[in-house]
């Protein structure tokens, strides 16, 4: 890997757009690239060079930091003919910090390798707001020795970098990260209208709820920053909660695992839809106003 490498970042959404802008605060040389001319407006505001040639910017870097909404863009911006794997110059490392399923990042990665270049499935949490200020958890599935080839950049962008397993461990920590997530808020909020049904402010609870075992990152963070306030704008959709729920199921079928509560959470938060649609913000669950039946 160059000392001094060529990054790509591909996907300018509400995570690649403040990861990319951190790199080019902290000085690598780095293009984006979005097929939205909103978000390449906004990267350009924070100094994020650009350009509209997906090709040219995946023939040209050493290392490409994807951020995408779903297995069909990634594998679309990544099996093109005349893409990444038509490339035989020098060798590039992905870094996918998009949620997809583990079997998509398989299938990926060992083409990629039989091209000679690697594959990390590197999915994030902690949100638009850690991905702004390097605070990311990244949780990673790849080999020891790609990984450290580009450890200057996931340093700079994760506080935490996790390294799981093979490839696909990154994306399967995930969804069973954001399947809990999908639980959590369901449940403290059901908890939360108990105790508002019965005298007890919202606020109140939470105080008890976080000095006790009944607490998590939901009670302690997304509610008293997100729900409480009426804000409702952490940067994540509930669509794409939804579709992680949706992949960590489907994951379950395929290793026939039986999870019933699991099934359970996705067939309520799917049961919510207009009250709080996919556009809207996840954290529009906890919403008093939203009660999936």
């Amino acid at each position: 890997m160059a000392q001094s490498p060529k990054i790509a970042v591909v996907g300018l959404g509400n995570m690649g757009l403040p990861m990319a802008a951190l790199l080019a605060h902290r000085q690598f040389d780095i293009t984006g690239f979005d097929v939205s001319s909103e978000r390449v407006a906004l990267a350009v505001q924070e100094n994020v060079p650009c350009t509209h040639d997906l090709t040219g910017l995946l023939q040209d870097a050493d290392i490409i930091i994807a951020s995408l909404p779903n297995d069909s863009v990634v594998e679309k911006v990544f099996l093109q003919p005349d893409g990444l794997l038509a490339r035989t110059d020098r060798r590039a490392i992905v870094i996918d910090t998009s949620t997809v399923s583990p079997g998509t990042t398989r299938h990926i990665a060992t083409l990629m390798r039989r091209a000679g270049h690697g594959w990390l499935d590197a999915p994030v949490s902690g949100g638009a707001t850690g991905a702004r200020d390097g605070k990311l958890t990244m949780m990673v599935g790849g080999t020891d020795a790609d990984l450290a080839d580009v450890r200057t950049v996931t340093d700079v962008l994760a506080a935490r970098v996790l390294h799981v397993g093979s490839s696909g461990a990154g994306n399967v920590a995930k969804l069973v990260n954001n399947m809990l997530v999908a639980a959590h808020m369901l449940t403290a909020a059901e908890a939360l209208r108990l105790g508002q049904a019965a005298g007890v402010q919202a606020g109140d609870l939470l105080k008890v709820i976080n000095a006790s075992t009944g607490r998590s990152a939901v009670s302690e963070n997304t509610f008293p920053r997100w729900v409480l306030n009426d804000s409702f704008d952490s940067g994540f959709s509930a669509g794409l909660m939804r579709k992680d729920v949706a992949l960590a199921l489907s994951l379950a079928r395929d290793v026939h695992a039986s999870l019933p509560l699991s099934t359970e959470v996705e067939r309520l938060w799917n049961a919510c839809r207009k009250t709080c649609p996919d556009s809207a913000d996840f954290t529009r669950v906890g919403s008093s106003e939203t009660q999936p039946a």
